[in-house]
């Protein structure tokens, strides 16, 4: 996958994960700098700890550009709250594309760094649910990814896509854009639809 597509998809999962920080960040009454230190936390948190993990320096620190989008996204969706959340479930969809894309980069990321099929997927998994669980650990709220609702399993999915089109060999842009479609689409069903995985007790939440 080349360099430009990798970054490009890198900036769009930071700004909507920024943005999914945002809203969670008005919805709890932070003040604007709790705003903007939720924003960076959601759209930095899972790629840092994925490029720790592989021993690299992570890119969010490397590059100015990681803070100026989550910057941004936090100061729009600051100003123009009652317009975002307008839009429906504005938080899940914004979270629902960070979580694509950061799994299709987070599994790329690692099979270039000569990680296993295993590793890489995990590394997928890990670069996607990353921000969502700094993000809701900060407002004090259960990690979504340790609850009911599909999402990691989403971001399992579009990993093992990855992996499996690296294997066979298959172009990448290809591979990465089913990888990324196919989480976002099983994310999106599960908000739409409620799909859920069976809870402790055999009871849901009120």
């Amino acid at each position: 996958m080349s360099f430009a597509f990798v970054t490009l998809l890198d900036f769009i999962g930071t700004f909507a994960f920024a943005i999914s920080g945002r809203l969670v960040a008005v919805r709890h009454r932070l003040d604007l700098f709790g705003v903007l230190v939720l924003s960076f936390a959601a759209a930095t948190a899972g790629g840092m700890t994925r490029d720790v993990v592989l021993g690299v320096t992570p890119v969010a620190v490397a590059d100015w550009r990681y803070l100026a989008l989550s910057i941004a996204a936090g100061l729009l969706t600051f100003f123009r709250h009652e317009q975002v959340e307008s839009l429906r479930n504005p938080v899940q969809i914004s979270d629902a594309i960070g979580l694509a894309l950061f799994a299709v980069i987070g599994s790329d990321k690692a099979l270039h760094a000569g990680v296993g099929p295993v590793g890489a997927i995990m590394m997928g998994i890990l670069s996607g649910i990353g921000g969502g669980i700094v993000r809701d650990v900060l407002v004090a709220q259960v990690p979504t990814v340790l609850r009911y609702e599909l999402y990691a399993l989403a971001a399992l999915a579009a990993s093992v896509v990855m992996v499996t089109g690296h294997e066979l060999g298959l172009p990448h842009v290809p591979v990465s854009v089913a990888g990324a479609t196919l989480c976002f689409t099983l994310r999106w069903l599960a908000i739409r639809k409620g799909w859920r995985l069976p809870v402790a007790g055999g009871r849901e939440e009120p």
